[in-house]
């Protein structure tokens, strides 16, 4: 006897509008993960690290398209992007949870190191579950903020895979309900295409019917975690390539050896946590090759008056101009995307100046970019 699916009553998102509070809780989980990838990336000594370099600076870029395809799929259904990415609460204030609901760790703003990279694996792992399962799970967390839609007891998803799955759901069945015409409302002239995405981590998706959301939301899944079936390592059919996911790039550096490659049109590939490839070498892998930087910096950690304070400061002050930048981009002047991100990739150079600084009566550590004023 095949099970019934769960109820509508078992999920939090209950209508077109909690749907849309969803996709921005989305663009909050992309979010969280930039500023710590960034972060563990700048830590990093000029010319050391190669693969490590690579790895994250790849799932940080790929992390920024996530962020477009979520806003995307959140304009085709008629959300307002205004105090989106600009709202105060945007950026949180690390250490922190992800605005998944899940409290088994939390996500700081640390150096590169192995702690650094399990914590990236915890961001990017994933969990399977039978379609007639409940995604969202209720646990007892008191004191605790909670996901719309809870009630006596918070709300929470084991892995980003889980929630947008939940997301996916309730978007096919609210069209069933609603009518996709009536779903699908949003101003077609908000979407980001190709034309104005640098295409460096996959390409992006014009969103404007359930099949190209569920597409776009998908590849969001999929260059996490993997494959759900067949070469679970990789992306898998929804990105159209053979990438790793990030999950698995991460792991190739805390195993310190490589996956093998598929061979395009091979049926032949390493099981996942089995990689077969080569042994990192110390060009490779060198966790003594990284910058004392002080863990989850706040402004009161550096002395009022000192060049390094206003260094971190104007570091903050470029990145919220950022993210303004990017509401506006994606609330209908999508021409500003390119800029946007070009400006965030300078912000390299003041966070090289940041790493490299000792902080004044703690020179045994290091200054850090800050993305916060709290």
């Amino acid at each position: 006897m095949t099970a019934m699916p769960p109820s509508k009553s078992e999920s939090p998102i209950q209508s077109i509008e909690d749907l849309r509070t969803y996709l921005v809780i989305a663009m909050q989980i992309e979010h969280a993960t930039i500023p710590p990838y960034l972060t563990a990336l700048y830590s990093i000594r000029p010319g050391s690290n190669n693969e490590a370099v690579e790895v994250i600076r790849s799932v940080a870029v790929e992390e920024m398209l996530h962020l477009t395809l979520v806003c995307n799929v959140y304009n085709a259904i008629g959300g307002t992007m205004a105090n989106t990415l600009t709202a105060s609460n945007f950026i949180p204030t690390y250490p922190a949870y992800l605005p998944t609901g899940e409290r088994e760790f939390e996500v700081g703003l640390r150096g590169f190191s192995p702690d650094t990279i399990a914590t990236f694996m915890q961001i990017e792992r994933m969990q399977e579950e039978a379609e007639d399962a409940p995604l969202v799970v209720a646990r007892q967390h008191s004191c605790l903020g909670m996901l719309p839609g809870a009630s006596d007891e918070q709300q929470s998803f084991y892995s980003i895979g889980l929630f947008y799955a939940e997301v996916i759901r309730r978007l096919f069945e609210l069209c069933q309900e609603l009518g996709e015409d009536t779903v699908f409302c949003g101003d077609p002239t908000k979407q980001i295409s190709q034309d104005y995405y640098y295409n460096g981590a996959g390409s992006v998706i014009v969103v404007h019917d359930l099949a190209t959301a569920i597409q776009a939301l998908r590849l969001i899944q999929e260059q996490g975690e993997g494959a759900p079936r067949g070469h679970r390592i990789y992306a898998g059919s929804a990105v159209g390539d053979h990438a790793l996911a990030h999950y698995f790039r991460f792991q190739q550096l805390q195993l310190g050896r490589y996956y093998q490659t598929l061979i395009p049109g091979s049926d032949e590939a390493d099981a996942p946590d089995a990689p077969t490839g080569a042994q990192m070498n110390a060009d490779e892998l060198n966790y003594g090759a990284v910058y004392p930087i002080k863990p989850d910096l706040r402004l009161a950690d550096l002395p009022e008056g000192s060049e390094v304070r206003a260094k971190a400061l104007d570091f903050q002050q470029r990145y919220s101009a950022f993210l303004g930048d990017l509401e506006r981009a994606f609330d209908g002047a999508p021409e500003q995307l390119i800029p946007a991100v070009g400006s965030m990739f300078r912000l390299r150079s003041l966070a090289d100046e940041l790493v490299r600084t000792p902080i004044p009566g703690e020179e045994h550590l290091h200054a850090a970019p800050l993305y916060t004023l709290t």
